[in-house]
């Protein structure tokens, strides 16, 4: 093992070596599906064992031929639906590596953050509060380090660290930092030896999969009905149980709906891959469905809001305040006046050493620039002692110790006014400070209080802050910017009928002053006081109103997110904290920050900002939008196509006619409807106006009884015209078989020209045609191409029992098919739904 005070860590060509040799970090405990488990599931699968059991029949009847043609669909079906689950699994398996915990590991003295899954023995990695521990290792140093060991040990209070301690995978570290060398990866881990597994993506019960799951019941329940009865009326009007057996299986082949089930995976995986695209990680598919219900995003301001890039904008002593925005960089200090030397040099006191907080980075930055060659920088104290934030005191203390002097030195920042209660101000400078503070916050600055303190040097301090005899130095004001393209999301979702509220731990001034500039209703502000002061009452009748809470408390924003949900409110929630966890949870939608967010809250979110831009939040909640319509259009399509079918099973024997379908013909038609709706309607662009639509109701159904009667109506259509052509060709000097080959070909037509209308809500005759994609026309071409060669070419016209039809015959009932997309079109008016009005949105 290489020595534990390297500074270097891991050559990256050794790691990537050792990663080779002994494999990634992983626990061994798969949960890719292999090709031969998908083959399985697809033959397990009743339309399969449907037409396995149609081709037994086939063979008992002597007509080896047409067995070995069902067996060959049988083939070409499997290896369909087989690719789209690999399809799927692949987006799920991609999607479940994006979302495993990172690690900050030091290689080649260069800190990188990488996969946990790349993650190799004797790394050194970095670790901090709110991270999931990616491998076992031995702590080099920790700094009020604790973890969270609950998962191994079933106890839940945190466990405290110390240098040469052990730390396990898995675990979460709940406070301080540390830095740990690897000794254990993958499944050589505590938690690999336990057997269990961190991480998952996969479709959970939502109430998408609930109807669906109710639908195809009803719909299993009515077609086994229909098949008995059939059966039953075969063997009774004809005395053929053996055909009487093969009319019911291909009724129930029609009627199953297995693609229900296919096409909601489908449509959900593929709109995790699209939003991974848009640097938006779904971590949990059902959230897919609730983003087109979002009524309420309630959101940070540091980082979400702004750009997350903070500078030092002005210093304040005594009322005086300095503009250093412009200010060269002198390292002697020469270019910042004496008199705020002190005042900066005790910001830098009291952040952390090597800080991560945007904040502390400023102090630091500016002091490199202004104090490097005065006596304000104190590279060789020691820090003794930390006081952490609190949700009581905002404010944090560090006690250092030069090693020579009597006394210690205390530095301490935060909240203005919690940091004028710590210096015990009289009321007279304490309404100053106050004042100076709201001037700086009305310009959208984040503004800090700054004090110092002498202790004498002992091994005990005290426990609280309120002990130390703080002295007021002034303020210190940050800018924090804009992002530039916050306005117009905000303005997006105002369209959208979606409000935006704004939670945040600044002053007042400063998030009415962001607030007023991203375009969020600002006219009233409640703060963290203002709101643990309110009855339950109350807060539900402030979060209707108020848009901006400001010097909230972490465990005030859950109460919030149940405040709103209370009213009805659909919330997604931003986050990036540990303290955010509870309240990302709670929320029907958590959105987490993936550059900035700690694992704790990454895995407690639905969805992941890659690049935690709050812009991208709104694409998502339009996919989220678009996925929801284009899954309704496609399973109104899927209902309608199965209409025909059961009409073609059932009507010729109820009027004793020659029966029009046979299992095969069912085969080819399930090519016909699962290319359909799994390729062209995920496809669709949806409605231009989608965004302008208010958010559907959290019980909008996904398919309404009107939904359903189009379903019955557009099919009925179908049925109707096929079946009357049918009767009337059996009636016309012509061979029963050239009657069912151009009935046949009316209803291929029929439901290739009903995806037209069937591809968006839109009524008008425009929207037949209006954004047809490349997807539309080739699976409609090679549909009609398939068509044209069962129907026209001899040999396999045969196989299909039909008879080849002139060019003249095939294209006019292939123009009867299509021309019903005029009758499809005039349904869809008919039935068109009322325009839901917007609900109103603040500005």
């Amino acid at each position: 093992m290489p020595p534990t005070d390297s500074p270097t860590g891991l050559d990256p060509a050794l790691a990537a070596q050792r990663l080779r040799d002994e494999g990634p970090n992983e626990l061994g405990i798969s949960q890719r599906r292999t090709l031969r488990d998908m083959a399985w599931d697809v033959v397990t699968e009743p339309m399969f064992l449907l037409l396995l059991g149609a081709g037994a029949i086939y063979l008992a009847m002597g007509d080896a031929h047409e067995a070995l043609i069902l067996l060959g669909f049988v083939v070409i079906i499997m290896a369909i639906t087989v690719l789209q689950e690999r399809r799927t699994d692949n987006a799920l398996n991609a999607l479940r590596d994006l979302s495993s915990p990172r690690a900050l590991a030091l290689r080649g003295g260069t800190l990188v953050r990488i996969a946990g899954r790349d993650v190799v023995r004797e790394d050194l990695l970095m670790i901090a509060e709110g991270d999931r521990i990616p491998a076992d290792g031995t702590l080099l140093q920790a700094h009020e380090l604790a973890a969270n060991e609950s998962m191994l040990t079933g106890e839940s209070e945190p466990v405290a660290k110390q240098p040469a301690d052990k730390v396990f995978a898995g675990t979460l570290v709940v406070s301080g930092q540390g830095l740990l060398q690897v000794t254990a990866v993958g499944r050589h881990t505590e938690l690999g030896r336990i057997g269990q597994s961190l991480d998952t993506i996969a479709l959970q019960a939502s109430p998408l999969r609930e109807e669906m799951a109710r639908l195809t019941r009803r719909l299993v329940a009515i077609g086994l009905s229909l098949c008995a009865l059939l059966v039953a009326l075969f063997w009774a009007l004809r005395g053929d149980w053996l055909q009487a057996v093969l009319a019911g299986i291909t009724l129930a082949m029609g009627v199953l709906p297995q693609e229900l089930p296919v096409i909601m995976i489908i449509f959900l995986a593929l709109a995790a891959r699209r939003l991974a695209a848009q640097q938006v990680l779904t971590r949990r598919l059902n959230a897919i469905e609730t983003l087109g219900q979002t009524t309420v995003l309630c959101v940070d301001k540091t980082g979400t809001l702004t750009q997350n890039r903070m500078a030092v904008a002005a210093l304040c002593i005594a009322g005086q305040e300095l503009d250093v925005q412009n200010l060269p960089a002198a390292a002697d200090g020469s270019a910042l006046p004496d008199a705020f030397h002190e005042l900066l040099e005790y910001a830098v006191l009291a952040s952390e050493i090597e800080p991560h907080d945007p904040m502390e980075q400023a102090f630091h930055r500016m002091a490199a620039d202004h104090l490097v060659d005065t006596e304000h920088l104190h590279p060789a104290w020691s820090l003794a002692r930390e006081y952490e934030l609190s949700p009581q005191l905002l404010a944090m203390s560090h006690l250092w110790r030069d090693g020579t002097s009597a006394h210690d030195t205390v530095a301490t920042k935060g909240a203005p006014e919690a940091v004028a209660d710590l210096c015990h101000l009289p009321d007279a400078e304490r309404a100053a400070v106050s004042a100076q503070a709201a001037r700086l916050a009305d310009r959208g600055l984040r503004v800090l209080g700054v004090a110092k303190a002498r202790h004498r040097t002992q091994d005990t301090w005290p426990d609280a802050q309120h002990d130390f005899d703080f002295e007021w130095l002034g303020l210190v004001a940050l800018a924090d910017p804009l992002r530039p393209e916050v306005p117009q999301a905000v303005a997006l979702c105002r369209q959208a009928g979606i409000r935006v509220v704004m939670i945040t731990g600044d002053h007042p001034r400063t998030a009415r002053a962001i607030a007023a500039q991203a375009g969020i209703a600002n006219d009233r502000v409640i703060t963290g006081d203002e709101l643990a002061q309110m009855s339950p009452q109350e807060l539900a009748n402030q979060v209707q109103q108020v848009s901006v809470f400001a010097r909230i408390k972490p465990h005030q924003k859950l109460a919030l997110v149940e405040a709103l949900k209370a009213q009805g409110e659909v919330v997604a929630m931003t986050g990036d904290g540990v303290n955010d966890a509870p309240a990302l949870k709670a929320a029907h939608i958590g959105i987490a920050m993936g550059q900035r967010g700690t694992d704790v809250a990454r895995e407690a979110a639905a969805l992941v900002l890659l690049h935690d831009d709050f812009a991208a939040i709104v694409p998502a909640i339009h996919r989220g939008r678009q996925t929801f319509a284009n899954l309704r259009q496609a399973m109104v399509y899927t209902l309608a196509v199965h209409v025909p079918i059961i009409g073609l099973a059932l009507l010729p024997v109820l009027f004793g006619l020659p029966l029009v379908l046979a299992p095969l013909h069912i085969a080819f038609l399930e090519l016909v409807i699962d290319p359909a709706c799994s390729i062209v309607f995920e496809a669709e662009e949806g409605a231009a106006d989608l965004m302008q639509q208010p958010p559907r109701a959290a019980n909008e159904p996904l398919l309404s009884a009107r939904h359903i009667l189009l379903s019955v109506l557009q099919g009925s259509v179908v049925t109707a015209a096929v079946v009357g052509l049918y009767a009337w060709l059996l009636g016309q000097p012509a061979h029963a078989a050239t009657a069912s080959t151009a009935a046949f070909v009316v209803l291929v037509a029929a439901n290739a020209a009903l995806i037209l209308p069937s591809r968006s809500s839109q009524t008008s005759w425009r929207s037949l045609w209006a954004g047809l994609t490349p997807v539309s026309l080739w699976v409609a071409g090679g549909t009609l191409a398939a068509l044209a060669a069962i129907t026209t070419v001899p040999w396999l016209a045969n196989a299909f029992r039909f008879v080849p039809l002139s060019p003249l015959h095939w294209l006019m009932a292939l123009l009867a098919g299509l021309l019903l997309t005029v009758v499809f079109a005039a349904n869809k008016r008919w039935l068109r739904p009322k325009a839901p009005a917007l609900r109103p949105s603040p500005a």
